[in-house]
C-alpha cells in the first residue's frame, strides 16, 4: 500500500518542497508540493528523478576498508577503528595540518554536512583545509567579507519585486539559481518581464537564460570586471550615483575607477563602448534594479573584483539594501542579531600554503594546491600525509586531476565519506557511507542564508533507516571521535558539547534573549528526538525570529514548525542595514585596501587579449555534481559532454558536428566529440564540468557506459585569483584540433601572461 510523504529536495540549491510516493521503503514517485510555502509545487527534473537517485543500486550500503591492497566491506566498529588508527599517530606525530580536510559541494546540501564539519575541523585543529568553494564561490565570499566585514553577508536580488535584472555569468534556467536560493527561477524571470521589468544577461553563450533576455551582451570571456568597472564610472562621470546609506569611500571609488572607461575596456571585453554606457545609465535609471553575477564571473582570473563590482553597482545606485535591489536573507537559524555598531572586521592571509605560499581565504586553501600540499616536500611544515575527504570528489573537480590522483595514492591514510566509490573515494582506506536521502532529515541551513523570501521549513526522514545503515549525522559524529582522540564515545556527546557551547555563550551576551539564564536548564527545555534536532531547536529558539526559551512565545521552536510541514512563510526580504554589517568602521567599506591593491592587475588586463580560443564551461538543468551522472534519468538528450564551438571557428579549424577534436591547455590533452552551434560566440568553447567516469576501480556503472572527460585536465593549476584563490576555470586559452591533425602546440606563453 502506497503513501505520501514530504521531503525538501536536496538535489540543487532551489530547495524545492516534493511530495513522494513510497511503497514500503522504495520511492516510486515524486512530484512539487503544492502546498509549500516556498516553492509552491514547482519541480525540475532532479528533483523528479529523486526516488531513481535515491534507489541507486551502485551505492554503498556498508562501509570499506582497505585490507592487502584492496577495498572490501567491513562493519562499522572495524570501519571507525580503522580511522583511529589510520589517523591519530599521524595528528601525534606530524602535526594536525598533516591531516588535510575536502569539504565538497554536497556538504551545504545536508543537515549533518551543515552541523558537522566546523566541530571536525575544531577538533583537529588542521589549517589544511580545501573546499569546493574556490572552484566556485570563493571571491563573492571574499568581496562580501571585505565590504560588509562578513564573508557570508552575501545580498540577493529581490527577484519578486525588482524592475530591472542584471545577470552576469549566471543561467539560472540552467543552475536553478546559485548563491540565490530561489525555486521557480525561470518562472520569476517572465514575471519579470511580464510586469514590465527588464532582463538583461551578459554571457559569452547564449544560454536558454540569455534566450529571455531583453539583451544579451555576449562578452569576451574573463573581462566581467573591466565591463563592470566601465558601468560604474560611466555613472560617476554622468552624475547618476545616489549611494546606499552607511557606505564610506564612494570618493575614493570614483578615483579607482576613473581610467576605466568604456572606451578604455571595450576592445578587450569586445563590447562597444556605446552599449557599456546604455547598460549603465538603464540600470541607474530603473525605479529599482539589481545586479546579480554568478560562477562566470566568480572562476575568472579577477573572480574577487568582478564580485566586489557587483555590489559597487548595487551600492552606487542606491539598490543595495531596498526593496526591488539587492537585499541580506535573514534566515530563521541565523544567530541573535546584534545590535548595529563596529565589528572585527574580515582578514584574508591570516596564513599561508606550505608549497606555493597561497594566503588562506574564509580559513581555507585553494583546492588547486591540494596535490603539491601531498606530493611536494619543502623545509616548512610536514606535507599532507592523510586526508578526510568529506562529499568531495576532487579529482574531477579540481584542475588536474591526473596529478591529484597520484597524489591520493601516496597519502599514508584515506577517508572518504561518501555513497560512491568514484574517481576519489576509491584511494581511501576507509569509505563510509551515509544513506540515501529519503532516510535522512532536511533543513537547509546554508541556502536559507540566500533565499529570496524568508522562510523555514525542515522534514524529517521519509523512510526509516534501513537496517545496517547509519545515519549521516552519527557517521560525522563518530569520524570526529575517532580523529580527535575521543574515539569509543557515545556519539551524542558531540552534541550534546555543541549545546552546552553554544549556550553557554548565548547567555554571557548582553542582547541575546537568554542572558543570565542558566544554560542547564535551557538545555532540558530542547525538544528533538535526536542530538541534531536538539540543535536545531536550540538554533531556532535563540535566532531573529525564535521564541527565545519562553521569552516570545509565538516565536519559533522545532515543535511549531514540525506543526506546519510545508513550512513557515517569514515574509518578503526586507532592508537590514547596518545591523549585518561586521566592519571595523560599522560602514559598508567600498574600496578595502586589498581590492585597491589589486586594481592595478586589472588596468594591466587591457592589454592581455588572446588570439584563439578561450574555453568556458557550462552547465545542464539536469546535472549538479559528477555523480549525477550515474542516474540514467538525468543523463542522455542534450546533456552530454560534447565541445561547443562557433561554426565559423569549426570551419577554419575543420572541426565537423559529431566528429571527435582535441583540446589541449596547460594541464593536458583530452578529446571529446564537437557539437557545432551559434549559441558560443566566436572564439570560445565549451565543455561541461563534472564528466571523466574512466577511470578504474570505480563503481559508476551507468556513468562508466558514457564517461565523457574532464575538463579540469586542460587546467594545470597554476591560474588562481590572488585574492581568494580561486581556480581560474573560465576564459583560458586552449587549442582545438580534429582529431587525425597534428599535435597541438604548446599554450604556456599565453596561460602565463595570463597570470
Amino acid at each position: 500500500m502506497s503513501r505520501t510523504a514530504l521531503r525538501i529536495c536536496p538535489l540543487c540549491e532551489a530547495t524545492c518542497g516534493l511530495t513522494l510516493t513510497i511503497e514500503g521503503t522504495r520511492v516510486t514517485h515524486a512530484r512539487g508540493d503544492r502546498d509549500d510555502v516556498f516553492s509552491k509545487g514547482f519541480i525540475c527534473p532532479k528533483g523528479a528523478s529523486f526516488g531513481a537517485v535515491d534507489a541507486d543500486p551502485d551505492r554503498l550500503r556498508t562501509p570499506l576498508v582497505r585490507r592487502d591492497g584492496e577495498l572490501r566491506e567491513a562493519t562499522w566498529e572495524e570501519a571507525f577503528d580503522a580511522v583511529a588508527a589510520g589517523i591519530r599517530p599521524l595528528v601525534e606525530g606530524y602535526g594536525p595540518n598533516s591531516v588535510g580536510v575536502v569539504l565538497g559541494n554536497p556538504n551545504v546540501h545536508t543537515m549533518a554536512g551543515a552541523l558537522y564539519p566546523a566541530v571536525l575541523l575544531a577538533g583537529l585543529g588542521t589549517r589544511s583545509v580545501f573546499t569546493a568553494s574556490t572552484v566556485d564561490q570563493m571571491p563573492k565570499h571574499v568581496s562580501s567579507g571585505l565590504l560588509f566585514g562578513d564573508a557570508n553577508a552575501i545580498p540577493v536580488p529581490d527577484l519578486d519585486h525588482t524592475d530591472h535584472l542584471l545577470l552576469i555569468g549566471a543561467n539560472p534556467l540552467e543552475s536553478n539559481g546559485s548563491l540565490c536560493t530561489a525555486p521557480d527561477f525561470p518562472g520569476k524571470l517572465k514575471a519579470l518581464k511580464a510586469r514590465g521589468g527588464t532582463l538583461v544577461v551578459i554571457d559569452p553563450r547564449r544560454t536558454r537564460t540569455a534566450k529571455l533576455a531583453d539583451r544579451h551582451i555576449a562578452v569576451r570571456p574573463g573581462t566581467d570586471a573591466l565591463l563592470l568597472a566601465a558601468m560604474a564610472q560611466v555613472l560617476f562621470a554622468e552624475g547618476l550615483t545616489e549611494p546606499t546609506p552607511h557606505v564610506q569611500g564612494v570618493e575614493e571609488v570614483a578615483d579607482a575607477l576613473a581610467e576605466f572607461t568604456p572606451e578604455a575596456v571595450a576592445a578587450a571585453c569586445d563590447v562597444e563602448a556605446d552599449v557599456i554606457r546604455t547598460l549603465a545609465r538603464e540600470l541607474a535609471a530603473a525605479p529599482t534594479a539589481a545586479v546579480y553575477g554568478r560562477i562566470g564571473s566568480c572562476t575568472v582570473p579577477h573572480g574577487t573584483l568582478a564580485s566586489w563590482l557587483v555590489d559597487v553597482l548595487n551600492i552606487l545606485t542606491g539598490n543595495l539594501d531596498r526593496p526591488g535591489g539587492a537585499l541580506f536573507p535573514q534566515a530563521a537559524t541565523d544567530r541573535t542579531p546584534r545590535p548595529a555598531g563596529p565589528g572585527r572586521g574580515f582578514a584574508l592571509g591570516r596564513w599561508h600554503s606550505r608549497v606555493s605560499r597561497h594566503p588562506e581565504a574564509k580559513g581555507e586553501l585553494p583546492l588547486s594546491a591540494l596535490a603539491e600540499e601531498i606530493d611536494t616536500a619543502t623545509e616548512e611544515g610536514e606535507p599532507v600525509r592523510a586526508l578526510l575527504a568529506v562529499a568531495a570528489n576532487p579529482v574531477l573537480s579540481a584542475p588536474d586531476g591526473d596529478r591529484l590522483d597520484k597524489a591520493l595514492d601516496s597519502l599514508d591514510f584515506m577517508v572518504s565519506v561518501d555513497p560512491y566509490l568514484n574517481e576519489t573515494s576509491r584511494h581511501a582506506d576507509v569509505v563510509l557511507p551515509p544513506p540515501p536521502p529519503s532516510q535522512s532529515p532536511h533543513h537547509d541551513f546554508a541556502f536559507n542564508t540566500l533565499a529570496v523570501r524568508n522562510q523555514v521549513r525542515y522534514t524529517r526522514p521519509a523512510v526509516p533507516l534501513e537496517p545496517g545503515r547509519m545515519a549521516e549525522t552519527e557517521i560525522l559524529a563518530r569520524l570526529i571521535l575517532a580523529v580527535t582522540g575521543m574515539h569509543g564515545a557515545d556519539p551524542a556527546a558531540v552534541d550534546q558539547m555543541v549545546i552546552d557551547q553554544t549556550l553557554g555563550k548565548a547567555v554571557e551576551e548582553p542582547h541575546s534573549p537568554v542572558h543570565g539564564r542558566d544554560p542547564r536548564e535551557l538545555a532540558t527545555l530542547l525538544a528533538g528526538d535526536t542530538g541534531p534536532e536538539r540543535r536545531l531547536d536550540m538554533m531556532l529558539r535563540l535566532g531573529p525570529y525564535g521564541d527565545g526559551f519562553g521569552v516570545r512565545p509565538d516565536g519559533l521552536t522545532l515543535e511549531k514548525l514540525l506543526a506546519h510541514p510545508h513550512g513557515i512563510d517569514l515574509g518578503p526580504l526586507r532592508s537590514r542595514l547596518p545591523q549585518p554589517l561586521k566592519t571595523r568602521s560599522g560602514k559598508v567599506e567600498l574600496l578595502p585596501q586589498p581590492i585597491a591593491d589589486d586594481l592595478p592587475r586589472l588596468k594591466r588586463s587591457l592589454e592581455e587579449r588572446p588570439d584563439g580560443l578561450v574555453l568556458v564551461g557550462r552547465r545542464h538543468l539536469r546535472s549538479n555534481n559528477s555523480w549525477m551522472h550515474n542516474v540514467p534519468a538525468l543523463t542522455g538528450g542534450s546533456n552530454r559532454c560534447t565541445l561547443h564551438i562557433h561554426p565559423e571557428d569549426a570551419e577554419r579549424l575543420g572541426v565537423r558536428d559529431g566528429a571527435p577534436v582535441r583540446v589541449k591547455g596547460a594541464g593536458g590533452e583530452v578529446t571529446a566529440p564537437a557539437e557545432v552551434t551559434d549559441d558560443v560566440r566566436r572564439g570560445v568553447v565549451s565543455l561541461p564540468h563534472g564528466w571523466g567516469h574512466n577511470r578504474p576501480g570505480t563503481r559508476l556503472s551507468h556513468a562508466a557506459t558514457d564517461p565523457g572527460v574532464n575538463v579540469n585536465q586542460l587546467l594545470d593549476g597554476r591560474l588562481l585569483d590572488p585574492l581568494s584563490g580561486n581556480a581560474v576555470l573560465n576564459g583560458v586559452p586552449v587549442e582545438v584540433a580534429p582529431e587525425t591533425a597534428p599535435g597541438c602546440a604548446s599554450v604556456t606563453e599565453k596561460l602565463t601572461a595570463l597570470t
